[in-house]
């Protein structure tokens, strides 16, 4: 039984911190006492698949433009080691597309942009590079591989 509540309280002390970072997040967005923030890369979260896939979420804020849409591409590139040198995979290399359009967004406060790349064996990546491309112009922010594999919101830049 003892065994039992303590599963039960670590299980509520984990559902309490996931609702303190969301509060926290909209707090950022919306609150009275919010920095005043553009077009931003909120965070960039990879989680691994199988046979070299990579699920990613891309959480993208602004709040300046309070009821106002943003709208644009986004796209990013994945910087690593390979075969002992240094190479950045593009967007193209990533879909396994040429020509591969950057996924679109459209939103008020925020939006996750969801999707699945490849990367080649022997790849290590080291940086995540998300760029946007709005009306309000080009946002470009770097975020570490080791922190955006855990799904950490720091970005480099």
């Amino acid at each position: 039984a003892n065994n039992l509540v303590q599963e039960s309280l670590a299980d509520k002390d984990e559902q309490i911190a996931g609702l303190k970072a969301d509060l926290d997040f909209y707090e950022r967005l919306v609150g009275s006492g919010a920095r005043r923030q553009g077009l931003n890369v909120h965070t960039a979260s990879f989680e691994p698949g199988t046979a070299g896939a990579w699920q990613y979420t891309v959480t993208l804020t602004q709040n300046i433009n309070r009821g106002g849409m943003t709208s644009g591409q986004m796209q990013f590139t994945i910087e690593g080691v390979a075969g002992g040198k240094l190479k950045t995979l593009t967007w193209d290399e990533l879909n396994q597309k040429t020509g591969a359009p950057g996924l679109s967004f459209s939103f008020r406060y925020f939006q996750a942009l969801q999707g699945t790349v490849m990367l080649p064996p022997g790849f290590s990546p080291q940086r995540v590079k998300v760029s946007l491309k709005g009306a309000s112009g080009k946002v470009e922010q770097t975020f570490d591989w080791s922190e955006a594999k855990n799904g950490s919101v720091n970005s480099a830049n």
